[in-house]
């Protein structure tokens, strides 16, 4: 890696947002950095500051705020959130998701805002927080602003966030008692590896579902026909093989490297069947 760049760790969010206002395009935030050190030895990015956000404490946060709403900040680790007594409890599917995110070494390192950032098709932690209808909270040296997670990502690689801005934290609406959630995924080997099919799904309190899905779109994207289906539906055995048949209508995978969008289209019925079949039989 000998790309130039200065490397600026500050104490404070007002400190790192003073950074960025004048500095934009020219400057990238680092908080694990597990995707943007890989770009910069590929010379993929040159940036002329790096701005590491780990010495800001407010940033480091995971907890209940106002209104039983979870709070997730832009500093906390995959790991960290995956061993959360309140996330395990109450939002199993993101632990679930967490969990099976690359590697031991590399959840403890790695972030949840980033991987939301970093907005890859198969970005495994969007699902389940697309069906916990997270909000996310935006900051800059002018103000700050919360949008939803699916108007968050603008298509592959991009989001809505512009140069001076940097992503505070994840808000994770309160949920009732006996929610239940989960999250598949569907890999290349057993193990730790980048899905081919993730699903995220939900039931509530109201006995009503919430689907997402990654790896099936240029964005991590919820399932709104499916959720219509299941919802309008009266719960019934076939209701699983019904759902599956219903998801590869709406999808639109495509073919890579890692499977072709036949096989994905396929798999995606698979685990969307799994998934309602267990949210059934458990709540």
């Amino acid at each position: 890696m000998d790309s130039e760049f200065v490397y600026l760790k500050p104490p404070s969010l007002s400190d790192l947002l003073k950074h960025l206002e004048p500095w934009g395009e020219q400057s990238k935030v680092l908080a694990g950095g597990t995707d943007l050190l890989v770009l910069l030895r590929r010379h993929s990015l040159s940036p002329a500051y790096v701005v590491d956000l780990k010495g800001i404490e407010e940033l480091q946060r995971l907890e209940e705020v106002e209104g039983g709403d979870v709070f997730l900040g832009a500093g906390i680790t995959v790991n960290e959130a995956a061993h959360s007594g309140l996330v395990q409890k109450r939002y199993k599917a993101v632990a679930d998701a967490a969990n099976t995110l690359a590697s031991y070494q590399l959840r403890n390192r790695a972030t949840v805002v980033g991987n939301i950032c970093n907005a890859s098709p198969g970005a495994d932690l969007a699902g389940p927080l697309l069906v916990f209808d997270a909000k996310v909270q935006i900051v800059s040296a002018r103000g700050k602003r919360e949008v939803l997670l699916q108007d968050f990502f603008a298509g592959v690689k991009k989001t809505i966030l512009r140069p001076q801005e940097l992503v505070y934290g994840l808000i994770l609406p309160a949920v009732a008692a006996g929610e239940r959630s989960l999250y598949l995924k569907q890999a290349r080997i057993k193990g730790h590896d980048l899905g081919i099919v993730g699903v995220a799904a939900r039931l509530d309190s109201r006995k009503k579902f919430h689907l997402a899905m990654s790896s099936v779109a240029p964005t991590p994207v919820r399932l709104t026909r499916l959720e219509t289906l299941l919802n309008d539906s009266p719960w019934s055995p076939e209701l699983p093989e019904q759902a599956a048949e219903a998801v590869r209508e709406e999808i639109r995978p495509i073919s890579d490297v890692r499977a072709s969008a036949a096989y994905r289209s396929h798999m995606a019925g698979v685990l969307v069947k799994r998934a309602i079949r267990y949210l059934m039989e458990e709540g």
